[in-house]
């Protein structure tokens, strides 16, 4: 049996056979969702909802902007939602990125209760809880949210997370869940963890000790279907089991530490901000220094597995990929803001590079 088809089962007894319908579904995610659901026991038809065709043969096209009004127009007939059309694109400034994640979220939710759709399936993020050194490892499902607002895609996500609890208040015959998914990795997903796997070093903040949890795109797409199939709703989380450390992450990329202190990385990453060359905030450096692995136990519960483990899953998305940030693209980014960690492992290489030099010439 092949890795994708090991991938979650529904506990719960299958429809008679649903419509659902999928936005975002050219996104790398959509299309492993997509693909996922079309192959599925208790799904009839698969909608795919997009501005571009999916390169999935079989489901239906109907081209749509996500963040229209207008969806509604294409959500004839359908008997399930899955929204996720979340933009985190760094070549997109932010007011594009809010656009795209927190309108497309209110016009999902809206037009699944006008044209009569009981249950949307919304992508958020395990980030929403937050990194916390006191943090429980793992996060449980449903814990409380944590994270603040800091400028960064992360409030987008905070703001889909709240509209979704108002529109269960608005729109009490939506059943909504909401899957928050650790770092996504998977085939077309360029810049997981916000691009701190993309730099020739990994940045390590001294004396922090980072774990890291993983989600295949596969595996999430398994998880859409067991949410579906079992109509739940709510926060649910989604990970492999476990986590793995900073030295295990290194020695699967091929990759060496750069090591910074504390106060060095936060002012640094603070300037570089306000300089527009890191499209981060050094807020999310916390994200690096301390824990927000998550459980799964409610979709375990519902019988989804996933099929990969973190190392599998770090692995297959690492397989073939050649380094194509150097170190003063790294810090310059080409034109486009870059993560903050991978601006910073940029610009600890150039203050490297020009010591040596003035060393050198002297």
């Amino acid at each position: 049996m092949t890795r994708p088809l090991r991938a979650a089962r529904a506990a719960a007894a299958p429809s008679a056979g649903l419509t659902v319908a999928v936005t975002g579904a050219a996104s790398p995610i959509g299309q492993a969702v997509c693909r996922r659901l079309a192959g599925a026991d208790g799904i009839r038809q698969v909608i795919a909802l997009d501005v571009k065709k999916p390169g999935v043969p079989t489901v239906r096209w109907r081209k749509a902007d996500p963040t229209d009004p207008g969806l509604a127009s294409a959500l004839h007939r359908v008997d399930a939602l899955v929204h996720v059309a979340v933009a985190d694109d760094p070549a997109l400034d932010r007011a594009e990125q809010r656009r795209r994640t927190v309108t497309g979220a209110s016009v999902a939710l809206t037009a699944a209760a006008a044209t009569g759709i009981r249950h949307v399936v919304l992508l958020s993020s395990a980030k929403i809880y937050g990194a916390f050194a006191d943090n429980p490892v793992p996060v449980p499902d449903g814990a409380p949210i944590r994270a603040r607002p800091d400028g960064s895609a992360l409030d987008d996500l905070l703001a889909v997370e709240e509209f979704a609890v108002r529109a269960g208040r608005m729109y009490p015959q939506v059943e909504t869940a909401l899957l928050r998914p650790a770092t996504v990795v998977g085939r077309g997903i360029d810049h997981p963890a916000g691009g701190a796997l993309d730099g020739p070093r990994l940045l390590v903040v001294r004396g922090t000790k980072p774990i890291w949890q993983f989600c295949h795109s596969e595996d999430l797409a398994g998880a859409v279907l067991t949410t579906v199939l079992a109509r739940l709703t709510g926060p649910l989380n989604v990970g492999s089991e476990g986590w793995l450390e900073q030295t295990e992450v290194e020695r699967i990329l091929g990759r060496r530490r750069v090591e910074l202190p504390a106060d060095a990385a936060v002012g640094t990453a603070t300037r570089l901000h306000a300089q527009g060359i890191s499209g981060d905030p050094a807020s999310q450096l916390d994200y690096l220094m301390h824990p927000w692995a998550v459980d799964a136990d409610r979709l375990r519960a519902a019988g989804w597995e996933p099929a990969y483990t973190n190392e599998e899953a770090l692995s297959s998305w690492a397989q073939g990929r050649p380094l194509r940030i150097t170190v003063k693209g790294a810090a310059v980014a080409g034109g486009a803001a870059a993560g903050v960690s991978v601006a910073l492992v940029g610009t600890a290489a150039l203050v490297r590079r020009a010591r040596r030099n003035r060393k050198n010439r002297r």
